[in-house]
C-alpha cells in the first residue's frame, strides 16, 4: 500500500492513504482534491455540506454537519483541503466520508501529483506519436486542415494538448484529449486496412478531431474539470463541428465532398440520437470512428476503476458508464509464477 507521509495541524507526521486503499472505520487525516461542494440545509434550517473528495485513484462522496457558507466559498472546487474524519459504508448512501474538520490545506500538506490522475504515456510522447500519425496523411486538403489545427504553435494544439477528455468517466484528467483522440485514430489507421472501401485519411483525420468541441465544452483547469455555459447550452458535437467548418471554409479549394465526409464523422460519432448525436453514422468512415470511439471510451473506464482498486481485490463496484462491475483477474503470468 502506497503511502505519503505529510504533515497534519498539529506539525506531527500523518501517513496519507490513497482512497482505493480507505477501509470500513479508518481514521482520515489528511489533503483531498475537493471535486465537488455543495451548501445544503437540516430541517431546522442550519447548514452542511456534501462533498465530492478526490486523489488520484479516485473519489469519495463526503459530508460535513458543521460547515457553513464561508467555509464553502474558502473550498471552492479545484481546491486542496485538509480532512480530518472517518470513513465507512452506510447501509443506504455507500461508502463515505464523515467529515469532522475541513480547511484550506497549506502547499506542504500536499503533492499535487499525488491528488490529480493522469495518462499512462508523457504528453511529449504522445505527440510524437501523433506528429508521425499526421504525417501519414496523404490527402492534401486534410493534411492542411490537421496543421492549421493541431499543427505546432497553433492555439488550439496548445489547449488539445492539454484538454481532459471527460468529466468523470474516462481521461477525465490533464491531456486525457490528447491520449484518448490519439488511440482512437491510432485503432482507426489499423483497422482501416482490414476493411475495403474505407477511406483512411478521412477516417484517421475524423478520429483526431472528433472530440475537438470538447475544448469550449469544458474547462481546461486540471483540478476542477466542468462544463462550460457553452458546454451546457450548446453540447460538444455542435461546438466541435462549428469550429471544424470554420477551418475547412478558411482553406481555399477544399472539395465539399471531403468537407462533407469529415463533418459528418464529427456529426455522427456518439451513434445514436439518444446519446447526443444529430444524425446517426452513415458512411463506413463514421461508423468505424464511432465503434472506435465507444470502446476506447469504455476501455478507458477500466482504467479508471482499475486504478480505484485496493490491493487484492478483483471486481470494482457497480458503474454507471459500463452498466454493471468491472472483473480484474490476475494475469495468467502470475499464476505460472505461483505455480512454478
Amino acid at each position: 500500500m502506497k503511502r505519503t507521509v505529510l504533515p497534519s495541524a498539529t506539525g506531527s507526521k500523518v501517513a496519507a492513504v490513497l482512497i482505493r486503499d480507505f477501509n470500513e472505520g479508518q481514521a482520515v487525516e489528511q489533503a483531498l482534491l475537493v471535486r465537488e461542494i455543495e451548501l445544503c440545509h437540516k430541517r431546522d434550517g442550519s447548514e452542511f455540506a456534501r462533498l465530492v473528495l478526490s486523489d488520484r485513484t479516485g473519489t469519495v462522496r463526503a459530508v460535513f454537519w458543521d460547515a457553513d457558507a464561508a467555509l464553502v466559498r474558502e473550498l471552492p472546487g479545484g481546491s486542496a483541503a485538509f480532512v480530518t474524519g472517518h470513513y465507512g459504508v452506510h447501509p443506504k448512501f455507500g461508502p463515505q466520508l464523515k467529515v469532522l474538520g475541513l480547511r484550506p490545506a497549506a502547499p506542504s500538506e500536499y503533492e499535487i501529483d499525488e491528488l490529480l490522475d493522469g495518462p499512462q504515456r508523457t504528453a511529449e510522447q504522445m505527440e510524437e506519436d501523433l506528429r508521425e500519425l499526421i504525417a501519414t496523411v496523404q490527402h492534401p486538403h486534410l493534411r492542411g486542415l490537421l496543421d492549421v489545427l493541431l499543427g505546432e504553435g497553433s492555439d488550439v494544439w496548445t489547449s488539445y494538448r492539454e484538454a481532459p477528455a471527460a468529466k468523470y468517466y474516462h481521461q477525465a484528467y490533464r491531456h486525457g484529449l490528447l491520449e484518448h483522440c490519439l488511440s482512437v485514430a491510432q485503432a482507426v489507421s489499423t483497422i482501416s486496412a482490414t476493411f475495403p472501401g474505407i477511406d483512411r485519411d478521412i477516417a484517421v483525420t475524423g478520429a483526431l478531431l472528433h472530440d475537438i468541441g470538447k475544448l469550449e465544452a469544458y474547462t481546461a483547469d486540471p483540478q476542477h474539470i466542468d462544463m462550460t455555459d457553452d458546454g451546457k447550452l450548446q453540447g460538444e458535437i455542435p461546438l466541435g463541428y462549428y469550429r471544424v467548418r470554420r477551418a475547412v471554409e478558411d482553406l481555399p479549394g477544399f472539395p465539399p465532398q471531403t468537407a462533407q465526409a469529415l463533418l459528418h464523422i464529427i456529426l455522427s460519432h456518439h451513434g445514436q440520437l439518444e446519446h447526443g448525436s444529430p444524425v446517426v453514422p452513415c458512411t463506413r468512415e463514421a461508423t468505424l470512428v464511432h465503434m472506435i470511439d465507444n470502446l476506447g471510451g469504455r476501455l478507458g473506464s477500466f482504467d479508471r476503476l482499475e486504478k480505484e482498486l485496493a490491493e487484492g481485490q478483483e471486481w470494482s463496484g457497480f458503474d454507471r458508464a459500463l452498466g454493471g462491475g468491472a472483473y480484474f483477474a490476475a494475469p495468467p503470468e502470475a499464476d505460472s509464477a505461483e505455480a512454478a
